[in-house]
């Protein structure tokens, strides 16, 4: 809604800039960041990474400096990935809070702006609308029907009329009927605010009710990450002592103090390579930068953990106006049923309001001007009170003096103004047939009619007290957008029922459900028909209906409720202030970020910047990508893991020396350089799958780590053990003295090993070479590649392969370790191959 302007240009953007020098930002209390030393301190706290430095301690106990230097270089290296990602991802949240801070509308420079609530400065113009979450304290300069809801501050739950400043006597109240205040809700009408206080000085402020974020709880997803790595971390500690015992008992010619530190290196090796740290890492990277991507696609997520749910909607309740159509109302049809159209077209103009925000509303003005009648000539008359409009009565009407004459113009539901109007039986037929060949059209019909009363005091104190005379019906269209057919079909495939959830005429909502390609248009439930249901009736009712027509925003609530209850998974769109409960209550709120009230995209887990289905089901279709990645990214986890830690299992067992280990520590860490970067990454970039939107949606109570993804990792896992063990145990052949290049074969089939792992694990359905071709173009997946098979160049053929205990590869055997490496992922090709073949 827009207030027209008043007569003063409100500050400049000097002025408010140098005010706000002096009172500083409208916030009740100072955001505290975590300082950089801070992040690093948490980052060093994890077990994994207070294993590396135990384990660089011990090199040089050990007296070997230049392994422990190595240890040390290689810990902050990985410190300083994770130190970037983690300023990455605050960035990026940073960013998304700016993008859903609370707005306002002022008064600048004589000119509207939008700018954010924080930037408020005293003596700034605010204008204010039915919705709209006050921020600051002011003055009323004027208003129009404004009524304030005030009882965050007063108790009280009944509404605050509010006057122009000067407009009444003073008085010695607390509460000024000219004043607004902070943190109070605009429940109807319009008004023009002078800022007097901001921030802790405003009377919210002074009250003491602090606006820091409340503690976030634990997703259940982040609840599952948290049990796996401390599961690993229990089987770690365990190992590492079984290794250690093995590996005491397998070197008896050591002093003492060697045989134990060997020991303990050899299980520290083993704990460091069972403790899968990059969980945590895998949630807060995916989770932010979806919603990252979101906000770039016009979906600004409010609440993080919400992104992880959106792959597993079901059910999509979905408003009719402004999501499914345009919002671009027009008066299609006029049928008169007393007097001339001329005469029905003046009395539709006279019940708006003159500030007219309502799409039909402003539809209405236009059909008036189109019958040569101007704004001017309709609200040049003395207009003398209104009957406002409610969701309960569903009508409206104004009172005018117009030419000395008193008309009481009312418009609202046919069959609401019905009831009010003296009607022949035979002219009540006649209207209800019109009403339905209208609404059959697929029109929004609106019922118009007047009456004149002989003088003010005539005048009913409430419009369901008037006695109407019908003069016809106009019949508005709102025609759907042009996707939507197209997005309604992909939810269809996808397994998500699109309900359509309106408060117009049920016949009306069925013909646009029709023209869409909505399953079961021609099931409506009414409003009254929901009042008369039961809880139990309602969840047997929703498992068919899918047009809920002449609602009110009490009713969405039952309707949600009613499908969670049937076991749905339950996105809601809204955008009043009533909306909001019902939001809360949805798995997903999405409230509408062009024409939605504050307090619903407060309300909301998801804010739509375009108000467009389209990007409700792109929203949808990202969400599945993102879990889908998680959940790649926690496989490639445990797979990769698996050589790493059988190795430092097996190799005591066998009875191999400590000193030519497949893996020491150093490799331990120098794989790990390589594994946060994949899955934290490399994986969070995939694009979807081309069968994501034609699956069934997932069980929210499956878990994350579901036993065939286990069983696949776990496979997998051995296959690329086998293949680097294998090879450098048939290297080693028994002589420690060929411990660097048996270990340098192992080690490259490894690294090679985690190129193809990418690839294959992109997709449970697509071959690789698909997903090879979807990210052809992609710069960072080039330089990802690119720069594992440097790292392996540089630590194999340089002189850095004498510090990290290695020795040069062969051609023939470079080539063999290739060859390991692509057979020992690729046979999951076949498996892909079988899967395909036996659903054909």
């Amino acid at each position: 809604m827009t207030v027209s302007q008043p007569n003063v240009a409100g500050l400049t953007s000097a002025e408010a800039k140098r005010l706000q020098d002096i009172y500083g930002k409208n916030e009740l209390s100072p955001q505290k960041k975590e300082t950089f030393f801070q992040k690093v301190l948490h980052i060093l706290c994890e077990p994994m990474f207070l294993l590396l430095i135990a384990a660089a301690i011990i090199y040089f106990i050990l007296g070997e400096p230049r392994d422990g230097a190595i240890m040390l270089i290689f810990v902050v290296g990985i410190i300083s990935i994770d130190v970037i990602q983690e300023w990455k991802t605050d960035q990026t949240l940073h960013a998304l809070k700016d993008l859903s801070a609370p707005q306002i509308t002022v008064i600048r420079d004589g000119n509207e702006q939008r700018i954010a609530s924080a930037d408020l400065v005293p003596g700034d113009l605010m204008m204010i609308c039915e919705g709209v979450k006050i921020p600051a304290d002011g003055v009323v300069l004027r208003c129009a029907d404004l009524c304030v809801d005030e009882s965050s501050l007063t108790g009280e739950a009944e509404g605050v009329w509010k006057t122009p400043t000067g407009s009444t006597e003073p008085t010695t109240d607390y509460w000024r009927k000219d004043y607004c205040y902070a943190g109070t809700l605009v429940t109807q009408g319009t008004a023009v605010v002078q800022v007097d206080q901001i921030g802790a000085q405003t009377e919210y402020g002074k009250i003491g009710l602090g606006v820091a974020a409340a503690p976030q709880a634990d997703t259940p997803l982040q609840k599952q990450t948290g049990k796996l790595v401390k599961t690993c971390a229990i089987l770690a500690g365990v190992l590492f002592a079984l290794v250690a015992v093995f590996t005491w008992f397998n070197i008896p010619d050591h002093p003492f103090s060697d045989r134990l530190i060997e020991s303990i290196l050899s299980g520290v090796t083993l704990a460091m390579a069972m403790i899968p740290e990059e969980f945590p890492v895998i949630l807060t990277v995916f989770l932010s930068m979806g919603a990252w991507r979101l906000a770039k696609k016009n979906s600004l997520v409010r609440m993080l953990p919400s992104v992880e749910t959106l792959g597993a909607v079901s059910v999509l309740c979905v408003d009719k106006t402004g999501t499914i159509t345009k919002n671009q109302m027009t008066v299609q049809e006029i049928w008169v049923a007393d007097g001339t159209e001329q005469v029905l077209v003046e009395t539709m103009g006279l019940g708006c309001e003159t500030d007219a925000y309502d799409p039909m509303e402003k539809a209405m003005l236009r059909c008036c001007e189109a019958h040569g009648i101007s704004r001017e000539s309709l609200f040049s008359n003395e207009f003398v009170r209104e009957y406002a409009f409610t969701n309960e009565r569903k009508m409206m009407g104004h009172v005018w003096r117009k030419g000395g004459r008193l008309v009481v113009a009312a418009k609202g539901s046919p069959e609401r103004i019905l009831t009010l109007c003296s009607l022949t039986d035979k002219a009540r037929c006649a209207a209800e047939e019109q009403m339905q060949a209208l609404s059959s059209q697929g029109l929004r019909v609106i019922a118009i009619a007047a009456a004149h009363p002989e003088n003010e005091a005539a005048i009913p104190a409430a419009i369901t007290d008037c006695r109407l005379a019908l003069l016809g019906l106009v019949g508005l269209a709102d025609p759907p957008r042009e996707s939507v057919k197209n997005d309604i079909a992909v939810c269809n495939r996808a397994g998500i029922r699109v309900v359509m959830i309106t408060g117009d005429n049920g016949i009306t909502a069925s013909a646009i459900a029709q023209k869409i390609g909505v399953p079961g248009s021609d099931n409506i439930i009414t409003g009254e028909a929901l009042e008369a249901m039961s809880d139990e009736e309602l969840r047997v009712a929703v498992k068919t209906a899918s047009i809920f027509s002449r609602v009110i925003p009490a009713h969405k609530m039952r309707i949600v409720k009613a499908f969670q209850e049937n076991g749905a998974i339950v996105a809601m769109t809204g955008d009043g202030v009533n909306d909001a409960p019902a939001l809360k209550y949805a798995d997903i709120g999405i409230a509408m970020g062009k024409r939605g009230s504050e307090v619903s995209r407060e309300a909301a887990d998801l804010i739509l910047l375009d108000d467009n289905f389209t990007t409700i089901v792109e929203t949808v279709r990202d969400g599945r990508r993102i879990y889908d990645n998680i959940r790649k990214a926690v496989g490639y986890v445990f797979t990769i893991h698996i050589p790493i830690a059988a190795a430092s299992l097996l190799a005591p067992f066998l009875g191999i020396a400590p000193a030519a280990l497949l893996l020491l520590p150093l490799h331990v860490v120098l794989l790990e350089v390589l594994i946060d970067p994949t899955c934290s990454i490399v994986l969070e970039r995939q694009p979807a799958e081309e069968d994501i939107m034609a699956r069934t949606p997932r069980d929210p109570k499956e878990k994350l780590l579901t036993g065939k993804l286990l069983a696949k990792s776990v496979l997998q896992g051995f296959f690329i053990f086998a293949a680097s063990f294998g090879a450098y145990f048939a290297s080693l052949a028994g002589n420690p003295d060929n411990a660097p290049a048996a270990r340098a074969m192992g080690l490259a089939i490894i690294m090679l090993a985690n190129l193809f792992l990418v690839q294959v694990n992109s997709s449970d359905h697509d071959f690789a070479y698909r997903s090879v071709r979807r990210l052809s173009k992609d710069p960072v997946m080039w330089a990802v590649n690119l720069g594992t098979l440097t790292l392996l160049a540089v630590i194999l053929y340089t002189p850095v392969s004498l510090y990290l205990k290695l020795a040069p590869l062969t051609g023939a055997q470079l080539f063999t370790a290739i060859g390991l490496a692509a057979a020992s992922v690729l046979w999951y090709e076949f498996v892909k191959l079988v899967t395909k073949l036996r659903k054909r």
